[in-house]
Protein backbone atom coordinates (compact mmCIF):
# COMPACT_ATOMS: atom_id res chain seq x y z
CA UNK A 1 0.00 0.00 0.00
CA UNK A 2 1.45 3.35 -1.03
CA UNK A 3 1.99 5.90 1.72
CA UNK A 4 2.03 9.60 0.78
CA UNK A 5 5.32 11.24 1.59
CA UNK A 6 5.16 14.34 3.80
CA UNK A 7 7.00 16.48 1.25
CA UNK A 8 4.32 15.93 -1.41
CA UNK A 9 2.07 18.93 -2.01
CA UNK A 10 -0.44 16.96 -4.04
CA UNK A 11 -1.35 13.55 -5.35
CA UNK A 12 0.96 12.55 -8.25
CA UNK A 13 -0.54 11.69 -11.62
CA UNK A 14 -1.37 8.17 -12.73
CA UNK A 15 0.40 7.96 -16.10
CA UNK A 16 -1.61 4.94 -17.25
CA UNK A 17 -4.83 6.98 -17.12
CA UNK A 18 -3.49 10.52 -17.59
CA UNK A 19 -1.68 10.32 -20.93
CA UNK A 20 -4.19 8.12 -22.80
CA UNK A 21 -6.94 10.43 -21.54
CA UNK A 22 -5.19 13.47 -22.99
CA UNK A 23 -4.81 11.76 -26.35
CA UNK A 24 -8.41 10.58 -26.36
CA UNK A 25 -9.80 14.01 -25.46
CA UNK A 26 -7.68 15.59 -28.19
CA UNK A 27 -8.94 13.10 -30.78
CA UNK A 28 -12.55 13.63 -29.78
CA UNK A 29 -12.11 17.42 -29.96
CA UNK A 30 -10.56 17.17 -33.44
CA UNK A 31 -13.28 14.89 -34.81
CA UNK A 32 -16.14 16.87 -33.25
CA UNK A 33 -14.75 20.27 -34.25
CA UNK A 34 -13.23 19.69 -37.70
CA UNK A 35 -15.50 16.90 -38.95
CA UNK A 36 -18.84 17.72 -37.29
CA UNK A 37 -20.95 16.35 -40.17
CA UNK A 38 -19.25 12.95 -40.05
CA UNK A 39 -19.51 12.74 -36.27
CA UNK A 40 -23.07 14.03 -36.22
CA UNK A 41 -24.33 11.35 -38.62
CA UNK A 42 -23.38 8.48 -36.35
CA UNK A 43 -24.25 10.24 -33.10
CA UNK A 44 -27.67 11.41 -34.29
CA UNK A 45 -28.55 7.87 -35.30
CA UNK A 46 -27.57 6.61 -31.88
CA UNK A 47 -29.51 9.44 -30.25
CA UNK A 48 -32.67 8.54 -32.18
CA UNK A 49 -32.22 4.92 -31.12
CA UNK A 50 -31.94 5.94 -27.47
CA UNK A 51 -35.07 8.10 -27.60
CA UNK A 52 -37.11 5.44 -29.35
CA UNK A 53 -36.00 2.33 -27.46
CA UNK A 54 -34.66 3.39 -24.08
CA UNK A 55 -37.08 6.09 -22.97
CA UNK A 56 -38.63 3.89 -20.29
CA UNK A 57 -35.20 3.04 -18.90
CA UNK A 58 -34.39 6.68 -18.24
CA UNK A 59 -37.84 7.46 -16.84
CA UNK A 60 -37.74 4.50 -14.45
CA UNK A 61 -34.12 5.23 -13.55
CA UNK A 62 -35.03 8.73 -12.36
CA UNK A 63 -37.81 7.30 -10.21
CA UNK A 64 -35.55 4.52 -8.87
CA UNK A 65 -32.94 7.07 -7.77
CA UNK A 66 -35.62 9.01 -5.90
CA UNK A 67 -36.98 5.88 -4.16
CA UNK A 68 -33.56 4.47 -3.18
CA UNK A 69 -32.43 7.77 -1.68
CA UNK A 70 -35.69 8.13 0.22
CA UNK A 71 -35.21 4.67 1.71
CA UNK A 72 -31.56 5.33 2.58
CA UNK A 73 -32.37 8.59 4.33
CA UNK A 74 -35.12 7.16 6.58
CA UNK A 75 -33.42 3.83 7.25
CA UNK A 76 -30.82 3.16 9.93
CA UNK A 77 -28.16 3.72 7.27
CA UNK A 78 -29.06 7.39 7.18
CA UNK A 79 -27.00 7.88 10.35
CA UNK A 80 -23.84 6.44 8.79
CA UNK A 81 -21.10 9.05 8.88
CA UNK A 82 -18.94 9.42 5.78
CA UNK A 83 -15.73 9.46 7.74
CA UNK A 84 -14.37 8.56 11.16
CA UNK A 85 -16.62 8.68 14.25
CA UNK A 86 -15.05 11.87 15.56
CA UNK A 87 -14.38 13.45 12.19
CA UNK A 88 -15.86 16.92 11.78
CA UNK A 89 -17.07 18.25 8.43
CA UNK A 90 -14.36 19.96 6.41
CA UNK A 91 -16.59 22.89 5.41
CA UNK A 92 -19.36 24.84 7.09
CA UNK A 93 -22.90 23.83 6.17
CA UNK A 94 -23.48 27.03 4.19
CA UNK A 95 -20.25 26.64 2.19
CA UNK A 96 -20.89 22.93 1.65
CA UNK A 97 -24.41 23.41 0.30
CA UNK A 98 -23.27 26.39 -1.78
CA UNK A 99 -20.49 24.38 -3.42
CA UNK A 100 -22.60 21.34 -4.24
CA UNK A 101 -25.43 23.51 -5.59
CA UNK A 102 -23.22 25.65 -7.81
CA UNK A 103 -21.32 22.63 -9.11
CA UNK A 104 -24.57 20.86 -9.93
CA UNK A 105 -26.44 23.53 -11.87
CA UNK A 106 -23.85 25.85 -13.36
CA UNK A 107 -24.83 28.49 -15.89
CA UNK A 108 -27.48 26.21 -17.38
CA UNK A 109 -29.91 27.34 -14.71
CA UNK A 110 -29.31 30.99 -15.59
CA UNK A 111 -30.18 30.33 -19.23
CA UNK A 112 -32.94 27.74 -19.01
CA UNK A 113 -34.87 29.46 -16.24
CA UNK A 114 -35.61 32.22 -18.76
CA UNK A 115 -35.94 30.30 -22.03
CA UNK A 116 -37.32 26.87 -21.15
CA UNK A 117 -40.85 28.15 -20.38
CA UNK A 118 -40.89 29.86 -23.78
CA UNK A 119 -40.33 26.52 -25.50
CA UNK A 120 -43.19 24.96 -23.56
CA UNK A 121 -45.82 27.59 -24.32
CA UNK A 122 -45.16 26.90 -28.01
CA UNK A 123 -45.12 23.11 -27.66
CA UNK A 124 -46.83 21.95 -24.45
CA UNK A 125 -47.44 18.29 -23.55
CA UNK A 126 -50.63 16.38 -22.81
CA UNK A 127 -52.45 17.74 -25.87
CA UNK A 128 -52.58 21.27 -24.41
CA UNK A 129 -53.25 24.02 -26.94
CA UNK A 130 -50.08 26.05 -27.69
CA UNK A 131 -50.04 29.66 -26.38
CA UNK A 132 -53.19 29.06 -24.32
CA UNK A 133 -53.54 30.07 -20.67
CA UNK A 134 -53.17 26.43 -19.71
CA UNK A 135 -49.95 26.25 -21.73
CA UNK A 136 -48.58 29.23 -19.75
CA UNK A 137 -49.21 27.69 -16.33
CA UNK A 138 -47.82 24.32 -17.42
CA UNK A 139 -44.79 26.06 -18.94
CA UNK A 140 -43.99 27.50 -15.52
CA UNK A 141 -44.40 24.16 -13.74
CA UNK A 142 -42.56 21.82 -16.13
CA UNK A 143 -39.05 23.26 -15.61
CA UNK A 144 -39.50 22.75 -11.87
CA UNK A 145 -40.19 19.10 -12.58
CA UNK A 146 -37.10 18.75 -14.77
CA UNK A 147 -34.83 20.57 -12.28
CA UNK A 148 -36.44 19.13 -9.15
CA UNK A 149 -36.22 16.11 -6.88
CA UNK A 150 -35.65 13.52 -9.61
CA UNK A 151 -32.80 15.47 -11.19
CA UNK A 152 -30.99 15.94 -7.88
CA UNK A 153 -31.62 12.31 -6.97
CA UNK A 154 -29.71 11.30 -10.12
CA UNK A 155 -26.84 13.51 -8.92
CA UNK A 156 -26.97 12.33 -5.33
CA UNK A 157 -27.22 8.56 -5.77
CA UNK A 158 -23.69 7.97 -7.16
CA UNK A 159 -22.24 10.48 -4.69
CA UNK A 160 -22.91 8.22 -1.70
CA UNK A 161 -20.99 5.13 -2.95
CA UNK A 162 -17.99 7.30 -3.89
CA UNK A 163 -17.89 9.04 -0.51
CA UNK A 164 -18.49 5.74 1.32
CA UNK A 165 -15.71 3.91 -0.50
CA UNK A 166 -13.15 6.63 0.27
CA UNK A 167 -14.12 7.84 3.75
CA UNK A 168 -15.46 4.60 5.24
CA UNK A 169 -13.91 1.78 3.22
CA UNK A 170 -10.66 3.77 2.81
CA UNK A 171 -10.22 2.98 -0.89
CA UNK A 172 -7.76 5.89 -1.10
CA UNK A 173 -8.89 7.12 -4.51
CA UNK A 174 -11.73 9.22 -5.94
CA UNK A 175 -12.64 7.07 -8.92
CA UNK A 176 -15.89 5.57 -10.13
CA UNK A 177 -14.14 2.30 -11.00
CA UNK A 178 -12.83 1.87 -7.46
CA UNK A 179 -16.28 2.59 -6.10
CA UNK A 180 -17.54 -0.26 -8.30
CA UNK A 181 -14.95 -2.52 -6.63
CA UNK A 182 -17.47 -3.12 -3.86
CA UNK A 183 -19.37 -5.29 -6.36
CA UNK A 184 -17.05 -6.19 -9.27
CA UNK A 185 -13.98 -6.83 -7.11
CA UNK A 186 -10.61 -7.21 -8.85
CA UNK A 187 -12.13 -6.29 -12.23
CA UNK A 188 -12.01 -2.67 -11.05
CA UNK A 189 -8.23 -2.78 -11.63
CA UNK A 190 -8.49 -4.31 -15.08
CA UNK A 191 -10.05 -3.47 -18.41
CA UNK A 192 -13.54 -3.04 -16.95
CA UNK A 193 -12.33 -0.39 -14.52
CA UNK A 194 -10.39 1.48 -17.22
CA UNK A 195 -13.43 1.42 -19.52
CA UNK A 196 -15.57 2.92 -16.76
CA UNK A 197 -13.07 5.76 -16.30
CA UNK A 198 -13.02 6.41 -20.04
CA UNK A 199 -16.81 6.86 -20.16
CA UNK A 200 -16.75 9.10 -17.09
CA UNK A 201 -13.96 11.27 -18.47
CA UNK A 202 -15.49 11.64 -21.93
CA UNK A 203 -18.90 12.37 -20.44
CA UNK A 204 -17.38 15.06 -18.24
CA UNK A 205 -15.46 16.77 -21.04
CA UNK A 206 -18.48 16.61 -23.36
CA UNK A 207 -20.87 17.95 -20.74
CA UNK A 208 -18.55 20.79 -19.73
CA UNK A 209 -17.78 21.61 -23.36
CA UNK A 210 -21.51 21.92 -23.99
CA UNK A 211 -21.86 24.25 -20.99
CA UNK A 212 -19.13 26.46 -22.41
CA UNK A 213 -20.72 26.39 -25.84
CA UNK A 214 -24.01 27.59 -24.33
CA UNK A 215 -22.51 30.10 -21.91
CA UNK A 216 -19.95 32.01 -23.96
CA UNK A 217 -22.48 33.24 -26.61
CA UNK A 218 -24.85 34.37 -23.84
CA UNK A 219 -22.23 36.30 -21.88
CA UNK A 220 -20.81 37.75 -25.10
CA UNK A 221 -24.26 38.97 -26.16
CA UNK A 222 -24.86 40.52 -22.74
CA UNK A 223 -21.57 42.41 -23.01
CA UNK A 224 -22.27 43.55 -26.56
CA UNK A 225 -25.68 44.89 -25.60
CA UNK A 226 -24.53 46.56 -22.40
CA UNK A 227 -21.42 48.16 -23.97
CA UNK A 228 -23.14 48.80 -27.33
CA UNK A 229 -20.47 46.97 -29.33
CA UNK A 230 -20.63 44.28 -31.99
CA UNK A 231 -20.86 40.67 -30.84
CA UNK A 232 -17.84 39.21 -32.66
CA UNK A 233 -15.69 36.11 -32.29
CA UNK A 234 -13.00 38.37 -30.80
CA UNK A 235 -15.40 39.37 -28.04
CA UNK A 236 -16.18 35.71 -27.42
CA UNK A 237 -12.45 35.10 -27.12
CA UNK A 238 -12.14 37.88 -24.56
CA UNK A 239 -15.05 36.42 -22.60
CA UNK A 240 -13.37 33.00 -22.63
CA UNK A 241 -10.08 34.50 -21.45
CA UNK A 242 -11.75 36.34 -18.56
CA UNK A 243 -13.72 33.23 -17.65
CA UNK A 244 -10.55 31.14 -17.66
CA UNK A 245 -8.87 33.73 -15.45
CA UNK A 246 -11.67 33.48 -12.87
CA UNK A 247 -12.03 29.74 -12.58
CA UNK A 248 -8.34 29.09 -13.33
CA UNK A 249 -7.41 31.21 -10.33
CA UNK A 250 -9.97 29.34 -8.25
CA UNK A 251 -8.54 25.98 -9.34
CA UNK A 252 -5.02 27.27 -8.58
CA UNK A 253 -6.02 28.27 -5.05
CA UNK A 254 -7.74 24.94 -4.34
CA UNK A 255 -10.99 24.04 -2.58
CA UNK A 256 -10.41 25.82 0.73
CA UNK A 257 -9.43 29.23 -0.64
CA UNK A 258 -10.67 29.13 -4.21
CA UNK A 259 -13.86 27.15 -4.75
CA UNK A 260 -15.29 27.91 -1.32
CA UNK A 261 -14.94 31.68 -1.73
CA UNK A 262 -16.15 31.58 -5.33
CA UNK A 263 -19.35 29.78 -4.39
CA UNK A 264 -20.03 32.16 -1.52
CA UNK A 265 -19.88 35.05 -3.97
CA UNK A 266 -22.08 33.05 -6.32
CA UNK A 267 -24.80 32.43 -3.75
CA UNK A 268 -24.92 36.02 -2.53
CA UNK A 269 -25.12 37.31 -6.11
CA UNK A 270 -27.96 34.84 -6.67
CA UNK A 271 -29.85 36.22 -3.66
CA UNK A 272 -29.39 39.75 -5.01
CA UNK A 273 -30.55 39.04 -8.56
CA UNK A 274 -33.56 36.99 -7.43
CA UNK A 275 -34.55 39.69 -4.95
CA UNK A 276 -34.25 42.44 -7.57
CA UNK A 277 -36.32 40.57 -10.18
CA UNK A 278 -38.96 39.58 -7.61
CA UNK A 279 -39.47 43.02 -6.10
CA UNK A 280 -38.87 45.17 -9.19
CA UNK A 281 -41.01 42.86 -11.30
CA UNK A 282 -44.63 41.74 -10.84
CA UNK A 283 -44.19 40.35 -7.30
CA UNK A 284 -47.78 39.26 -6.77
CA UNK A 285 -48.04 37.57 -10.17
CA UNK A 286 -44.78 35.66 -9.68
CA UNK A 287 -45.76 34.40 -6.21
CA UNK A 288 -49.25 33.41 -7.36
CA UNK A 289 -47.84 31.59 -10.38
CA UNK A 290 -45.30 29.76 -8.21
CA UNK A 291 -47.98 28.66 -5.75
CA UNK A 292 -50.12 27.45 -8.64
CA UNK A 293 -47.17 25.56 -10.14
CA UNK A 294 -46.39 23.74 -6.90
CA UNK A 295 -49.96 22.44 -6.73
CA UNK A 296 -49.88 21.51 -10.40
CA UNK A 297 -46.58 19.66 -9.94
CA UNK A 298 -47.76 17.70 -6.92
CA UNK A 299 -50.95 16.75 -8.72
CA UNK A 300 -49.22 15.62 -11.92
CA UNK A 301 -45.89 14.27 -10.62
CA UNK A 302 -46.81 10.56 -11.13
CA UNK A 303 -48.12 11.16 -14.64
CA UNK A 304 -45.06 13.20 -15.66
CA UNK A 305 -42.75 10.55 -14.20
CA UNK A 306 -44.25 7.70 -16.22
CA UNK A 307 -45.56 9.44 -19.38
CA UNK A 308 -43.84 8.17 -22.57
CA UNK A 309 -46.53 8.70 -25.27
CA UNK A 310 -45.87 5.24 -26.80
CA UNK A 311 -48.49 5.45 -29.57
CA UNK A 312 -47.27 8.82 -30.82
CA UNK A 313 -43.70 7.57 -30.64
CA UNK A 314 -44.68 4.55 -32.73
CA UNK A 315 -46.51 6.45 -35.44
CA UNK A 316 -44.64 9.75 -35.66
CA UNK A 317 -41.10 8.97 -34.48
CA UNK A 318 -38.85 10.08 -31.62
CA UNK A 319 -38.76 13.73 -32.61
CA UNK A 320 -42.49 14.21 -32.19
CA UNK A 321 -43.05 12.78 -28.70
CA UNK A 322 -42.82 15.44 -25.97
CA UNK A 323 -41.55 13.20 -23.13
CA UNK A 324 -38.69 11.88 -25.26
CA UNK A 325 -37.78 15.32 -26.54
CA UNK A 326 -37.72 16.89 -23.09
CA UNK A 327 -37.97 14.64 -20.01
CA UNK A 328 -35.86 11.78 -21.38
CA UNK A 329 -33.38 14.35 -22.69
CA UNK A 330 -33.09 15.91 -19.23
CA UNK A 331 -32.77 12.62 -17.37
CA UNK A 332 -30.05 11.48 -19.79
CA UNK A 333 -28.30 14.84 -19.40
CA UNK A 334 -28.30 14.57 -15.60
CA UNK A 335 -26.91 11.05 -15.89
CA UNK A 336 -24.11 12.29 -18.16
CA UNK A 337 -23.20 15.01 -15.65
CA UNK A 338 -23.74 12.80 -12.57
CA UNK A 339 -20.23 11.26 -12.27
CA UNK A 340 -18.34 14.56 -12.24
CA UNK A 341 -20.82 16.14 -9.83
CA UNK A 342 -20.73 13.04 -7.64
CA UNK A 343 -16.92 12.98 -7.57
CA UNK A 344 -16.78 16.62 -6.54
CA UNK A 345 -19.57 16.48 -3.96
CA UNK A 346 -18.05 13.32 -2.46
CA UNK A 347 -14.74 15.16 -2.16
CA UNK A 348 -16.30 17.95 -0.05
CA UNK A 349 -18.64 15.75 2.06
CA UNK A 350 -16.22 14.17 4.54
CA UNK A 351 -17.75 14.11 8.01
CA UNK A 352 -21.39 14.30 6.81
CA UNK A 353 -23.96 11.55 7.26
CA UNK A 354 -25.79 9.87 4.39
CA UNK A 355 -29.02 11.55 5.51
CA UNK A 356 -27.39 14.99 5.55
CA UNK A 357 -26.08 14.42 2.04
CA UNK A 358 -29.49 13.37 0.71
CA UNK A 359 -31.19 16.40 2.29
CA UNK A 360 -28.51 18.81 1.03
CA UNK A 361 -28.78 17.68 -2.57
CA UNK A 362 -32.39 16.59 -2.97
CA UNK A 363 -34.04 19.21 -0.77
CA UNK A 364 -31.79 22.28 -0.78
CA UNK A 365 -30.66 21.69 -4.35
CA UNK A 366 -34.27 21.43 -5.51
CA UNK A 367 -35.38 24.52 -3.59
CA UNK A 368 -32.49 26.53 -5.03
CA UNK A 369 -33.45 25.57 -8.57
CA UNK A 370 -37.12 26.24 -7.92
CA UNK A 371 -36.34 29.76 -6.72
CA UNK A 372 -34.61 30.61 -10.02
CA UNK A 373 -37.22 28.88 -12.18
CA UNK A 374 -40.14 30.42 -10.30
CA UNK A 375 -38.84 34.00 -10.28
CA UNK A 376 -36.90 34.33 -13.55
CA UNK A 377 -39.20 31.93 -15.40
CA UNK A 378 -42.27 33.67 -14.01
CA UNK A 379 -41.02 37.05 -15.16
CA UNK A 380 -40.15 35.69 -18.62
CA UNK A 381 -43.72 34.38 -19.03
CA UNK A 382 -45.10 37.67 -17.69
CA UNK A 383 -43.10 39.60 -20.31
CA UNK A 384 -44.51 37.41 -23.09
CA UNK A 385 -48.11 37.41 -21.85
CA UNK A 386 -48.30 41.19 -21.36
CA UNK A 387 -46.51 42.01 -24.61
CA UNK A 388 -43.57 43.60 -22.79
CA UNK A 389 -41.17 41.33 -24.73
CA UNK A 390 -42.06 39.07 -27.65
CA UNK A 391 -39.89 36.22 -26.38
CA UNK A 392 -41.37 33.70 -28.83
CA UNK A 393 -40.41 35.77 -31.88
CA UNK A 394 -36.94 36.52 -30.48
CA UNK A 395 -36.29 32.87 -29.64
CA UNK A 396 -37.31 31.64 -33.09
CA UNK A 397 -35.38 34.36 -34.93
CA UNK A 398 -32.26 34.97 -32.81
CA UNK A 399 -31.91 32.10 -30.33
CA UNK A 400 -31.82 31.64 -26.58
CA UNK A 401 -29.07 34.15 -25.64
CA UNK A 402 -31.10 36.92 -27.29
CA UNK A 403 -34.15 35.94 -25.19
CA UNK A 404 -32.12 36.17 -21.98
CA UNK A 405 -30.80 39.58 -22.91
CA UNK A 406 -34.18 40.96 -24.00
CA UNK A 407 -35.97 39.77 -20.84
CA UNK A 408 -33.31 41.11 -18.46
CA UNK A 409 -33.14 44.42 -20.33
CA UNK A 410 -36.90 44.89 -19.87
CA UNK A 411 -36.51 45.20 -16.08
CA UNK A 412 -36.18 48.52 -14.25
CA UNK A 413 -32.68 49.50 -13.07
CA UNK A 414 -31.10 47.50 -15.87
CA UNK A 415 -27.85 49.43 -15.33
CA UNK A 416 -27.64 47.52 -12.03
CA UNK A 417 -29.31 44.23 -12.96
CA UNK A 418 -27.40 43.45 -16.17
CA UNK A 419 -23.90 43.67 -14.60
CA UNK A 420 -25.03 41.50 -11.67
CA UNK A 421 -26.68 38.97 -13.98
CA UNK A 422 -23.57 38.86 -16.19
CA UNK A 423 -21.29 38.46 -13.16
CA UNK A 424 -23.52 35.67 -11.87
CA UNK A 425 -23.27 33.88 -15.24
CA UNK A 426 -19.49 34.14 -15.02
CA UNK A 427 -19.30 32.82 -11.49
CA UNK A 428 -21.88 30.05 -11.99
CA UNK A 429 -19.98 28.69 -14.97
CA UNK A 430 -16.69 29.17 -13.16
CA UNK A 431 -17.78 27.01 -10.24
CA UNK A 432 -18.93 24.22 -12.55
CA UNK A 433 -15.66 24.28 -14.49
CA UNK A 434 -13.71 24.44 -11.24
CA UNK A 435 -15.49 21.35 -9.93
CA UNK A 436 -14.95 19.58 -13.26
CA UNK A 437 -11.22 20.34 -13.31
CA UNK A 438 -10.91 19.07 -9.74
CA UNK A 439 -12.80 15.87 -10.59
CA UNK A 440 -10.79 15.20 -13.77
CA UNK A 441 -7.54 15.71 -11.89
CA UNK A 442 -8.75 13.29 -9.21
CA UNK A 443 -9.57 10.69 -11.87
CA UNK A 444 -6.04 10.89 -13.23
CA UNK A 445 -4.21 10.87 -9.85
CA UNK A 446 -2.47 7.87 -8.33
CA UNK A 447 -4.14 5.62 -5.81
CA UNK A 448 -3.29 5.95 -2.14
CA UNK A 449 -3.37 9.76 -2.10
CA UNK A 450 -7.03 10.59 -1.40
CA UNK A 451 -5.96 12.76 1.55
CA UNK A 452 -4.00 14.99 -0.82
CA UNK A 453 -5.48 17.26 -3.51
CA UNK A 454 -4.28 16.77 -7.09
CA UNK A 455 -1.11 18.64 -7.97
CA UNK A 456 -1.68 22.31 -8.74
CA UNK A 457 -0.27 22.14 -12.26
CA UNK A 458 -2.44 19.07 -12.88
CA UNK A 459 -5.61 20.95 -11.91
CA UNK A 460 -4.55 23.96 -13.99
CA UNK A 461 -3.89 21.75 -17.00
CA UNK A 462 -7.44 20.39 -17.00
CA UNK A 463 -8.80 23.89 -16.46
CA UNK A 464 -6.85 25.08 -19.51
CA UNK A 465 -7.93 22.12 -21.64
CA UNK A 466 -11.60 22.64 -20.80
CA UNK A 467 -11.39 26.32 -21.72
CA UNK A 468 -9.61 25.58 -25.02
CA UNK A 469 -12.03 22.75 -25.75
CA UNK A 470 -15.06 25.04 -25.41
CA UNK A 471 -13.48 27.84 -27.44
CA UNK A 472 -12.43 25.39 -30.13
CA UNK A 473 -16.03 24.28 -30.55
CA UNK A 474 -17.17 27.84 -31.19
CA UNK A 475 -14.36 28.67 -33.61
CA UNK A 476 -14.22 25.55 -35.75
CA UNK A 477 -17.46 23.67 -35.42
CA UNK A 478 -20.02 26.13 -34.20
CA UNK A 479 -23.51 24.83 -33.53
CA UNK A 480 -22.99 21.52 -35.39
CA UNK A 481 -20.03 20.50 -33.23
CA UNK A 482 -21.85 21.65 -30.10
CA UNK A 483 -24.94 19.62 -30.99
CA UNK A 484 -22.82 16.56 -31.75
CA UNK A 485 -21.01 16.73 -28.42
CA UNK A 486 -24.27 17.30 -26.57
CA UNK A 487 -25.99 14.31 -28.16
CA UNK A 488 -22.93 12.07 -27.79
CA UNK A 489 -22.84 12.89 -24.10
CA UNK A 490 -26.49 11.89 -23.77
CA UNK A 491 -25.87 8.63 -25.62
CA UNK A 492 -22.99 8.04 -23.21
CA UNK A 493 -25.52 8.32 -20.41
CA UNK A 494 -26.92 4.97 -21.55
CA UNK A 495 -23.64 3.37 -20.50
CA UNK A 496 -23.51 5.28 -17.23
CA UNK A 497 -26.92 4.03 -16.03
CA UNK A 498 -25.73 0.44 -15.42
CA UNK A 499 -22.46 1.78 -14.00
CA UNK A 500 -24.38 3.79 -11.41
CA UNK A 501 -26.48 0.73 -10.54
CA UNK A 502 -23.26 -1.28 -10.06
CA UNK A 503 -22.03 1.42 -7.67
CA UNK A 504 -25.29 1.40 -5.73
CA UNK A 505 -25.46 -2.41 -5.55
CA UNK A 506 -21.91 -2.43 -4.18
CA UNK A 507 -22.84 0.23 -1.62
CA UNK A 508 -25.84 -1.76 -0.36
CA UNK A 509 -23.72 -4.91 -0.13
CA UNK A 510 -21.11 -3.12 1.98
CA UNK A 511 -23.68 -1.45 4.21
CA UNK A 512 -25.18 -4.85 5.04
CA UNK A 513 -21.74 -6.24 5.82
CA UNK A 514 -20.51 -3.26 7.81
CA UNK A 515 -23.69 -2.57 9.80
CA UNK A 516 -25.12 -5.94 10.78
CA UNK A 517 -27.85 -5.93 13.40
CA UNK A 518 -27.24 -8.18 16.39
CA UNK A 519 -30.55 -9.44 17.77
CA UNK A 520 -30.66 -9.72 21.56
CA UNK A 521 -34.23 -10.69 22.61
CA UNK A 522 -36.15 -7.45 22.00
CA UNK A 523 -32.96 -5.40 22.12
CA UNK A 524 -30.89 -4.43 19.08
CA UNK A 525 -27.21 -3.68 19.64
CA UNK A 526 -26.34 -1.76 16.50
CA UNK A 527 -22.65 -0.91 16.22
CA UNK A 528 -21.98 2.14 14.06
CA UNK A 529 -19.48 0.44 11.79
CA UNK A 530 -18.70 -3.30 11.64
CA UNK A 531 -16.58 -5.23 9.17
CA UNK A 532 -17.36 -8.70 7.86
CA UNK A 533 -17.38 -10.67 11.12
CA UNK A 534 -18.38 -7.92 13.52
CA UNK A 535 -21.66 -9.55 14.53
CA UNK A 536 -19.51 -11.78 16.71
CA UNK A 537 -19.34 -8.78 19.06
CA UNK A 538 -22.42 -9.91 20.97
CA UNK A 539 -22.42 -13.68 20.44
CA UNK A 540 -18.71 -14.45 20.36
CA UNK A 541 -19.25 -16.30 17.08
CA UNK A 542 -16.69 -15.47 14.38
CA UNK A 543 -19.21 -15.89 11.59
CA UNK A 544 -21.52 -13.27 13.04
CA UNK A 545 -24.71 -15.36 12.79
CA UNK A 546 -27.88 -13.91 14.24
CA UNK A 547 -29.24 -15.68 17.36
CA UNK A 548 -31.52 -15.03 20.27
CA UNK A 549 -29.98 -15.42 23.74
CA UNK A 550 -31.29 -15.39 27.27
CA UNK A 551 -32.61 -12.31 29.00
CA UNK A 552 -29.82 -12.27 31.62
CA UNK A 553 -27.18 -12.56 28.92
CA UNK A 554 -28.90 -9.82 26.98
CA UNK A 555 -28.90 -7.57 30.03
CA UNK A 556 -25.20 -8.17 30.62
CA UNK A 557 -24.42 -7.39 26.99
CA UNK A 558 -26.52 -4.23 27.15
CA UNK A 559 -24.79 -3.01 30.33
CA UNK A 560 -21.37 -3.88 28.97
CA UNK A 561 -22.05 -2.12 25.68
CA UNK A 562 -23.35 0.97 27.45
CA UNK A 563 -20.31 1.15 29.72
CA UNK A 564 -17.93 0.71 26.82
CA UNK A 565 -19.76 3.34 24.81
CA UNK A 566 -18.99 5.84 27.55
CA UNK A 567 -15.39 4.65 27.78
CA UNK A 568 -14.89 5.00 24.03
CA UNK A 569 -15.40 3.07 20.85
CA UNK A 570 -11.74 2.08 20.73
CA UNK A 571 -12.03 -0.07 23.85
CA UNK A 572 -15.12 -1.75 22.45
CA UNK A 573 -13.23 -2.67 19.30
CA UNK A 574 -10.40 -4.22 21.33
CA UNK A 575 -12.73 -6.20 23.59
CA UNK A 576 -14.62 -7.51 20.58
CA UNK A 577 -11.39 -8.85 19.12
CA UNK A 578 -12.66 -7.97 15.68
CA UNK A 579 -10.06 -6.38 13.43
CA UNK A 580 -12.59 -4.72 11.14
CA UNK A 581 -14.40 -2.70 13.84
CA UNK A 582 -13.96 1.04 13.60
CA UNK A 583 -16.01 3.96 14.76
CA UNK A 584 -18.17 4.83 17.70
CA UNK A 585 -20.71 2.13 18.61
CA UNK A 586 -24.35 2.90 19.02
CA UNK A 587 -26.92 1.20 21.25
CA UNK A 588 -30.53 1.27 20.06
CA UNK A 589 -33.57 -0.08 21.96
Amino acid sequence: METPKPKLKGAPIDSIIFYPSLVLVALVAIVMSFFPDVAAKGVDGAYAFVLKNLSSMFMLFGLACFIILGWLSISRYGDVKLGGPDEEPEFSTFSWISMLFCAGVGIGLMIWSLVEPIYYIQGPPMGIEPMSDQAFVWAHMLPQFHWGFSAWAIYCLPTIPIAYSVYVRRQKVFRVSDTSRMLIGRHADGGVGKLIEVFVLLGTVGAVGTSLGLAIPLISKLFSGFLNIEDTMFLKGVVTAVLYGIFGFSVFMGLEKGMQNLTRINVWLAFVILGLVLFLGPTGFIMDLWTNSLGLLLNNFPNLTFETEPLRLLTEGAGSAWPQWWTVFYWAWWVAYAPVVALFVARISRGRTIRQLVIAECVWGTLGCWAFLAILGGYSLYAQKTGLVDTVAIQNAQGDPAVCMAVMYSLPLRWLIIPIYTALCFVFLGTTLDASAQALANLCSKKGYSDLPPLRWHRMLWASLLALFGMGILITGGEKALKTIQTSTIVGGVILVPIIFIMVAGLLKCLKQDFKEVMVDTKIVRPALLAENAAGLAMGSPGGSRETISGSEAKNIELKAGAELKAGAGDLSKNAGTAGVSGEDELRV
